[in-house]
Formats: structure tokens, sequence, C-alpha cells
């Protein structure tokens, strides 16, 4: 049994700590920030391949207990016609049914899951180093503590202190886009609640789902040169992002600039980033996984259900291989090429190089799929990882 450390309390490395604890080891949860609330207010969906990756260590109850199932996908044009109409994830199964939901309360959720189980999470652990030697890895803390085990796994994010550590040259870069999130109960119900709609608009690409309680969930991806500040970022506000948004989404007659004209305080908006492929994941005892490790856009909707099938395969190698270096090797042999892919079709959407239909994108990963089948295989909790 190891002694396994795992930086970053999201979604990424509750995941990883409960695949873990699950495979037999010693695992430990150290988040910077001070309670279960980082990013409560984005939102996300989690695919059919996100929600089997829950299953396989136990947390799939706990999830569909949140958000709402969404079954099938719509796309509109800028006019507002239908042009696909394709169903998601595998309506058979509710356990794998795609789910939307907050990201704050999945990851309240994992880490409320953690501590039931008997995992430590410890909040305010800010890292400032990692000293790995060759009997143990000694991770270094703000407040002066020190923690040693015999792995540190790297969940920390896009902007991971732990990939600056063991990779400082490896930034996240922009794509292309500004997203903008938000929810709103003032908005018409215009559709069944388990239907998610994305609109390809001449100014940005629009999705949104209601909830069976009649809250719209919605985002825009709109293209730019040039990233917001960080310090407009900050500094803005719901008025002034309504302000930028709503005038783009008024160009077509698709209807969704009243959704967002309807959306009051919650209201966000971020850029979107990746880490280039080939960007190093581990250094001796230290490994990154999910964001830290390969941070896409949100174009293919990916992030969340990425970060889950890293946590099941990681717990998987490290179970199944004789030693932590070949575990490690074989960890990043079978991540690397999907990942990677998942990060260069998500920029090329961004960036509006890759054309794919969604609905097209959505039935190739269905559960017919040579693919979905395989990856299935591969995250099946009670077989060998190298069968």
């Amino acid at each position: 049994m190891a002694h396994v450390l795992v930086i970053g309390g999201g979604i990424a490395g509750t995941a990883t700590a409960l695949a873990l604890d699950k495979a037999g080891h010693d695992v430990t949860v150290y988040e910077a920030h001070p309670d279960a609330a980082e990013d409560i207010g984005a939102f996300l969906t989690l695919a059919g391949n996100g929600m089997r990756a829950l299953a396989q260590f136990g947390a799939a109850a706990p999830v569909t207990a949140l958000g709402f199932p969404l079954t099938s996908m719509r796309v509109r044009d800028a006019s507002g016609a239908e042009s696909a109409h394709v169903p998601l994830g595998e309506p058979g199964d509710p356990l794998l049914r795609h789910r939307c939901l907050r990201r704050g309360e999945l990851n309240a959720a994992l880490q409320a899951e953690a501590t039931a189980r008997g995992i430590p999470v410890r909040h305010g652990a800010r890292l400032t180093a990692v000293e790995d030697g060759p009997d143990g890895v000694t991770a270094r803390f703000a407040d002066g503590s020190t923690a040693t085990g015999d792995l540190l796994v790297g969940a920390d994010g896009v902007h991971s202190t732990v990939r600056r550590l063991i990779a400082p040259a490896a930034q996240p870069r922009y794509v292309g886009q500004r997203v903008f999130y938000g929810y709103t109960r003032a908005a018409p119900r215009t559709q069944e609640s388990s239907c998610i709609t994305m609109v390809r608009g001449s100014a940005a690409a629009f999705g949104h789902a209601m909830s069976p309680e009649g809250e719209t969930y919605w985002f825009a991806r709109v293209s730019d040169d040039a990233p917001l500040p960080a310090d407009a970022i900050a500094r803005g506000t719901p008025g002034r992002w309504r302000e930028l948004l709503v005038p783009l989404l008024r160009r077509d007659p698709a209807p969704v600039a009243d959704i967002v004209a309807a959306t009051g305080g919650e209201l966000m908006v971020t850029n979107a980033t990746e880490l280039p492929p080939g960007t190093p994941w581990r250094s001796g005892r230290v490994l990154l996984v999910g964001d830290a490790a390969h941070a896409a856009s949100p174009a293919t909707g990916q992030g969340a259900s990425m970060a889950l099938e890293d946590a099941v395969v990681l717990a998987k190698c490290l179970r199944d291989t004789p030693d932590r270096t070949s575990a490690l090797t074989l960890y990043e042999a079978l991540r690397r090429p999907r990942t990677e892919h998942n990060t260069t079709v998500s920029g090329n959407i961004s960036r509006g190089t890759h054309t794919a239909s969604p609905a097209t994108r959505a039935a190739a990963a269905g559960p017919a799929s040579a693919e979905a089948a395989a990856l299935a295989r591969l995250l099946d909790w009670d077989t060998d990882i190298r069968s």
C-alpha cells in the first residue's frame, strides 16, 4: 500500500483520491482553498464516459442526486431552425446518462464522499515546494507544514503549482474564445428539461438547457483575438457582460439573446485556454492529472469527464502493475493519446478550424461505437488494466 499525496481538492483531485482509496492506497488530499466552494459559479456537463468512470469507484449515486439528466441534444442554426436532434449517453442505464450540474456542487459531493470514506481532505494547504527523493516525495506548504509520501499527484488545475515546479516552461495558452456562463429563472420554458440545445450563431456558439425546476443554464463561446485581461475579469460585473454579449446575440433571429438579457447576477466570463500537447506529466514520484496535465478548451465539454477517467486509469495502473515506475509509464501511455486528441479537437473548434457537427460528434461517441466499447473495457474496475 502506497501513501499518496493529492494536491488539489477539486473534481480531479477528489476523484483520484476516491479511486486510489478503493484500490487500497492511503491517500490524503491537500486543497489550497479554505472550503469546497472553488469555481462554484460555473456549471458543466458530465458525459456518459464521465458517469461511467464515477461508477467504477462508487460515486455515481451521489452525483446523480445533483443537477438533471440530459438525454438528447438539439442543434439549431443562426435562424433558430433545427438541423439535428440526437440522443446522448446510454438511456437504458440512469447512471450513465449525461448530466448537467454546477461545478461547485459536484466538487462538494465528491469531497463529502471522500470524508465519508475516511479520506483526509485538508483545506487551506497551499503548496510552495516539492522535494523528490529516492525514498519519498515531500510537499511543503505556505503555513510551514510538510507531508511526505510515496507518490504526489498534482490535480491542482490549469494554473497548477505542481506543474510549475516540475515543468516551469509548460504554460496554458489562449485559444481564441471568451466563454460566458449564466443561470436564470426568468427565461421562458421553451423545451423539455432533458434536452440541451446548441445554436450555431454568426457571432457566438450558444448552448442552453433548462432544469426541471425551470432554471435555464446557458453558455456562449465568443471568438476574439485577444483574451480578456485578468484585471478586467476581476472588475467585471454581470451588467457589463450582458452589455458585451446581448448585442452580439441579437444579430441572429434565434431568440437566445433573450435568455442572456433575463439573467441577473449569476453571469460570469473566462478565457478559453489549453495546455499544448507534449506538456510533461511526470517527474520521479510526481504525476499530473486532470487539467493540470491536459487542460482543453471547453468546446467539447469533456474536461471533467476526462479527469474522472484519469482517476480510474491511474488507480488501476497502480493496482495492477508490479512497481510505481511501470504504473506511471503505463498510465501515460494509456491516457496521453486520448486526452491530447480531445485537447486538439476542442482547440480547433474554439479557433474555428474544425467544423465537425456537434450531432456527428455525439453520435460517434455513442454507446455503440468501437471507441466507447474499448473505453468501457479500460475503465471496468474488475478487469486488469494490462488486458
